[in-house]
């Protein structure tokens, strides 16, 4: 499954520059499927949404920082476990997202996906 942030985030940053997939934006920062992977132009995402990979989207918080589900791999095909998780000092800060689960062979995927 993917993971997210709560609203205990204390906006300290120590997630976002471990985050592999470039899933992970500031408060109010816009996004794209473009930023930290190999997409651009027209895709259709694993989900079976069409997105343009370099338009920039509406920020998912404006309070905390917060991870795009599209671009969350848990860092599989990167590392042995979800980084934002392990850098973060707040405890259960960054926890599953329980709508979002997923197995690791769509992880994996996914992974396969943004950067192959």
């Amino acid at each position: 499954m993917a993971v997210l942030i709560t609203d205990t985030c204390i906006n300290c940053a120590a997630c976002e520059p471990e985050c592999p997939n470039q899933a992970i934006y500031e408060p109010g920062a816009e996004w794209s499927m473009a930023d930290g992977t190999n997409l651009t132009g027209k895709v259709t995402l694993l989900n079976g949404k069409e997105v343009d990979a370099d338009e920039m989207q509406t920020a998912l918080s404006d309070e905390f920082y917060y991870i795009v589900t599209d671009k969350c791999t848990e860092c599989k095909g990167f590392h042995d476990e979800e980084q934002c998780i392990a850098f973060c000092p707040v405890p259960d800060c960054i926890i599953p997202d329980p709508d979002h689960v997923e197995s690791e062979a769509v992880l994996l995927e996914r992974q396969t996906f943004l950067h192959g």
